[in-house]
């Protein structure tokens, strides 16, 4: 596992603090680490394997290799980075296992309709939080992130939808800065053009019963908040 760039500065966090503890043997303070990141874990893995199963076993497999390796950890960037960047393994090993011919490397860049500056995208009209329910926008905004491809998806859940900054993405994901940036602006692109294209479709009517079919069929944990306009950092 190599070293992350971000160095800690400063007083020593309360998370170092269970860190340099359990690195002497209390597997207290490890346990309170998993009991702090074991659900951030968990929808990460989520939303990459897009299998609940398969997310139980990245949670597991991922601290496993945390705590075996724990004393590899430099304490040059928070614990969480360095856990996530071992998370995102693990579920990129379970699809390259599981569907080879779909998987994208997180290293290689993606190519898309328009490689140059984006396209405007049309306003949403009506107002989707006018028009649906705070929990029918969750399920929709869930279903449509699992369409986004797998390398632009694992970029927006780590930065719009666990809040990680910039440079712990790209530190996470060993990419450089420009190349989340760029990733982030064009997930997020994406998603409003599909977002853009379904409440189209439900408010002409041309679903079933008056609804239009969802994005994808696949359900994650997504914040209504989620969906940010085209900056490409925040």
């Amino acid at each position: 596992m190599g070293a992350i760039q971000n160095k800690v500065v400063g007083p020593v966090s309360e998370e170092l603090t269970l860190v340099q503890s359990a690195k002497r043997g209390d597997d207290s303070a490890f346990e309170e680490l998993v009991r702090r990141y074991d659900r951030n874990v968990f929808r990460i893995a989520q939303h990459i394997t897009q299998n609940r199963e398969d997310a139980e076993d990245v949670v597991q497999e991922a601290f496993l290799k945390a705590y075996s390796n724990l004393a590899q950890f430099q304490e040059q960037s928070k614990f969480y980075t360095w856990l996530v960047r071992i998370a995102v393994n693990e579920a990129l090993m379970k699809l390259r296992r599981r569907k080879p011919e779909r998987t994208v490397s997180l290293d290689e860049d993606i190519k898309t309709e328009d490689d140059s500056l984006p396209r405007e995208i049309a306003d949403w009209s009506p107002n989707p939080e006018q028009q649906y329910t705070q929990s029918e926008l969750r399920e929709i905004l869930s279903k449509t992130i699992q369409g986004l491809p797998p390398g632009f998806r694992t970029v927006f859940v780590l930065r719009d939808v666990e809040g990680l900054s910039t440079e712990e993405t790209a530190a996470a994901l060993e990419l450089s800065i420009p190349a989340v940036k760029s990733r982030l602006l064009r997930a997020r692109l994406q998603l409003r053009e599909r977002l853009g294209r379904y409440f189209q479709r439900r408010e002409n009517g041309n679903g079933k019963n008056g609804e239009a079919k969802s994005p994808d069929d696949k359900t994650g944990d997504v914040k209504t908040s989620d969906v940010s306009s085209g900056d490409g950092d925040q």
